[in-house]
């Protein structure tokens, strides 16, 4: 009996995505055991792992299932695969509706923004609100070294007030504009008497291992920075969506044509068994 069409793409798709899997799976175990690995990389170890072991095992049960025919596999798969495309639809849909709101506010002489809590969404701003996940980020910016750029340049005063600054940059690395600090270096600040009711202006600490961190304008950076990012992670949700949907018409394909195979072969043994 010839091998079916859709068996053979969805046999090859999931050869190379198990091949895919086996990367993801030991970058995630590297990051997780690697000796000089900042607390913010252990943290992100656990969903690599997880997304890998996923991977592993739905791709060889598509494998197993499309080339061997076992109808058995070849269901865990369309199954893990619906549920991954129910996932995958909500996570867009939830990532923009989060992301719609807030945006930096541009500052008169400055070639930087700077940004506001209070501006994007309530769901981000209750999750970076919350201690317990503020004290993790806050963690992951400064193992990262995320204002050595800035303590790195030797920019007067002119160049800095020109400089085009990441969010993270502008409310993590500097004081908020309204506190009319005395400008130094790029995290180097003379604190004066100010009349800003920014709260920020007395967070602020003129060292290099605190800074705005703890600011409200260090966490609508975080928030402006992930926004950035989801954003660009839901178009790529929604382009794998549309290949994630062909593979599973494929992978349907193949389990009725498992199905029909063997329903054939049943009736051949049944018909040969009663002229036997």
């Amino acid at each position: 009996m010839a091998f079916r069409l859709s068996n053979s793409l969805l046999g090859i798709l999931n050869a190379v995505t198990f091949l895919l899997s086996v990367p993801v799976l030991g970058g995630g175990i590297w990051l997780a055991t690697r000796a000089d690995g900042t607390e913010c990389e252990r943290y992100f170890s656990a969903p690599v792992i997880a997304f890998g072991v996923f991977l592993l095992l739905v791709s060889l049960a598509g494998l197993v299932g499309a080339c061997c025919r076992v109808n058995c596999l070849l269901w865990f798969y369309l199954v893990a695969m619906f549920v991954l495309i129910v996932v995958l639809f909500c996570f867009t849909v939830f990532a923009f509706v989060v992301t719609n709101k807030g945006a930096g506010e541009a500052v008169s002489g400055r070639g930087y923004k700077e940004y506001r809590l209070g501006d994007y969404s309530n769901w981000l701003q209750k999750r970076m609100e919350n201690s317990k996940n503020w004290n993790r980020i806050r963690s992951c910016l400064q193992d990262s070294k995320v204002c050595k750029k800035l303590q790195d340049k030797n920019w007067d005063r002119i160049q800095f007030f020109k400089a085009d600054l990441s969010p993270l940059e502008s409310g993590c690395c500097k004081p908020p504009s309204s506190c009319n600090f005395l400008y130094v270096s790029g995290t180097n600040w003379t604190k004066v008497p100010t009349n800003s009711s920014d709260p920020d202006c007395n967070t602020w600490v003129d060292d290099g291992t605190q800074l705005c961190y703890n600011c409200q304008s260090c966490k609508a950076g975080a928030v402006a920075t992930l926004k950035r990012d989801w954003k660009r992670v839901a178009v790529v949700c929604i382009v794998f969506l549309v290949f994630i949907v062909i593979v599973y018409s494929l992978g349907c394909c193949a389990f009725r044509n498992n199905r029909r195979d063997n329903r054939g072969a049943y009736r051949g043994a049944a018909w040969k068994g009663g002229y036997a």
